[in-house]
């Protein structure tokens, strides 16, 4: 029996190779054959040894003589007591992307620090390309071929493009002077290999979040990377930024290079990871293909919870409408949206970046006044021309960007979730310390936040608690209507699953609540009611329960009036 790889040799090319099957633990094995006699011969004529397969079965293949890239052993890391790695081991190949997923406070970012050198293991083996490197520092691991790409990407933004991807390899060169020449020539080259497409004297500014991104690639590729990981690297991307980051990605990894993804968006990994390893408290909870992991099991591997998609029903009600917009409208961003809201409704906005619906947010709250149309609350009909406007009758806006726009960073837990309400808690010129305490407290449990305690700088929360408390510090002022925009970005499958809940309850309670955001399976499970943005343009009011989840991309990409008319009359 014959085999034929459906994939391209690289340099990584050794001695024999072995396929492993995605569901079975079974194998093939090129016999006696040297990597030029694969390239020579072709692969379907090369001497194979069958060990037992069922035909049709999905593989891929990995270098068996020679060499994981990256192996750890048994890491380990303390910091003050607390121990964040647990006997951590971790495998990486060339020629593969591996996810490395985990709720967030689960090490990922401990053990990215341990592999480019800036933190040092308590315990544990590193070894590159098989020998064992001791005391690890960043610049050994530039040197060994190791490129980390943080969310913010490491970029100067007062320098060019040309500029910002030849910087690491003219320090790492101790050049004094600069050859624009060359460095122009060596952008565009690195730009070529990726098919990304700037001019190379922009300031890097001026550029996209994904073009910075694809600088930030540049650079590793021309500083030799071995090994290129990166953390959480579609948290600020649309759709098409993913899907051009992923074929560079996948360019990358035919071509030898080693990548690891840190990432907890199940719908990306599994359309981007080779393998995976999940981290749950600080140990290795499981490790193998992708395949291996069906929704179910990964979503429990990583919370150690089952949690179950389920669509938001809303309790029956005939009660009273509680937000009631009509023909609202912004001159130049939206026009002529209108919906209400009733007890138990949540009400989800999406559209394409660009569409208005971040905008109708803004709107509501006050950070753009409306051009015309009407907004009324418990019957009430209001003028909201800012933001005190909107606060003064109690409506909450948690914005989309928390870090920037939701959280005083250098602050404890305790002064952000009073922030927005802090005139509660003055008594005769002075702030009630004792109160503020207590009413931070009551919120951290009943959120569900991990903290250790009201004085804890916010900053130092994972992305999912922080989220929770902001949405604590809107609660605070005891709003009657809840405008969430981005509610989960950032934010793993665990705390997104609690922070739904809380929305749902506090929609049963009397709540308006409103979920701005361009994920669609957060729409489908959680809103009971849909309105689809187009150049600025509303869809009307969908009910969830007579769509599916694929209709509203499709809706959300092409709207016509015919589909339009389709879907309501279903």
């Amino acid at each position: 029996m014959c085999v034929r790889l459906p994939c391209l040799l690289t340099k990584y090319a050794e001695n024999r190779i072995h396929i492993f099957f995605r569901h079975h633990c079974i194998s093939y094995y090129y016999c006696n054959c040297a990597a030029s006699e694969v390239l020579r011969c072709g692969l379907d004529r090369l001497p194979v040894v069958h060990s037992g397969i069922s035909n049709g079965d999905d593989f891929l293949w990995k270098t068996t003589m020679a060499k994981d890239f990256l192996r750890l052993s048994h890491i380990t890391k303390e910091f003050t007591g607390v121990q964040a790695l647990k006997g951590v081991d971790l495998t990486v190949y060339p020629g593969e992307i591996h996810c490395l997923a985990g709720e967030n406070g689960c090490g990922k970012s401990t053990l990215i620090k341990i592999v480019s050198g800036v933190k040092k293991p308590t315990s544990g083996k590193i070894f590159f390309e098989g020998t064992e490197v001791k005391n690890l520092t960043p610049i050994d691991a530039i040197h060994k071929g190791v490129q980390v790409i943080y969310q913010d990407f490491a970029v100067f933004p007062n320098l060019t493009v040309a500029e910002n991807i030849v910087m690491n390899r003219n320090l790492m060169e101790n050049r004094k002077f600069i050859n624009w020449k060359d460095s122009r020539e060596l952008a565009l080259k690195a730009m070529g290999m990726i098919g990304a497409d700037m001019d190379t004297d922009i300031p890097v500014e001026r550029l996209s979040i994904s073009n910075k991104q694809m600088v930030a690639i540049c650079r590793a590729i021309i500083n030799d990377a071995k090994l290129l990981i990166l953390d959480e690297p579609t948290t600020a991307l649309n759709e098409c930024e993913v899907k051009m980051l992923y074929d560079v990605l996948r360019y990358l990894k035919n071509d030898g290079m080693a990548i690891v993804i840190v990432n907890h968006k199940l719908e990306e990994i599994y359309e981007i990871a080779d393998t995976l390893t999940i981290l749950r408290n600080g140990e290795n909870v499981a490790s193998g293909s992708i395949n291996d992991f069906d929704r179910s099991r990964f979503i429990e591997c990583m919370t150690g919870r089952k949690l179950v998609d389920k669509k938001y029903d809303p309790p029956k009600t005939d009660d009273d409408v509680i937000c009631d917009v009509q023909n609202l409208c912004r001159k130049g961003s939206f026009e002529n949206v209108s919906f209400t809201l009733q007890k138990g409704d949540v009400l989800g906005i999406t559209g394409l970046l660009g569409s208005g619906r971040g905008e109708i947010g803004d709107t509501l709250f006050g950070i753009i006044p409306p051009t015309s149309g009407t907004i009324k609350l418990r019957g009430k009909e209001l003028k909201i021309r800012s933001i005190s406007d909107a606060v003064a009758n109690k409506i909450a806006y948690v914005p989309e960007d928390r870090l920037t726009q939701g959280l005083f960073l250098s602050r404890s837990i305790r002064d952000n979730t009073v922030a927005a309400s802090i005139s509660d808690y003055m008594v005769h010129g002075r702030l009630d310390l004792q109160k503020m305490d207590q009413v931070t407290a009551d919120w951290i449990k009943k959120i569900g936040c991990v903290a250790s305690a009201v004085e804890t700088p916010i900053k130092t929360l994972s992305g999912g608690n922080a989220q929770k408390m902001v949405i604590a510090k809107w609660l605070n002022t005891h709003p009657d209507l809840i405008i969430l925009n981005g509610p989960t970005v950032g934010v793993d499958v665990g705390a997104k699953a609690d922070i739904h809940a809380i929305l749902h309850d506090l929609a049963a309670q009397g709540m308006g609540v409103i979920i701005i955001t361009d994920d669609l399976s957060e729409l489908y499970y959680n809103c009971n009611k849909l309105i689809i943005m187009k150049n600025g343009k509303s869809s009307g009011v969908f009910n969830v329960t007579d769509i599916r989840e694929s209709d509203i991309s499709a809706m959300m990409s092409s709207v016509t009036e015919e589909e339009k008319n389709e879907y309501a009359q279903r």
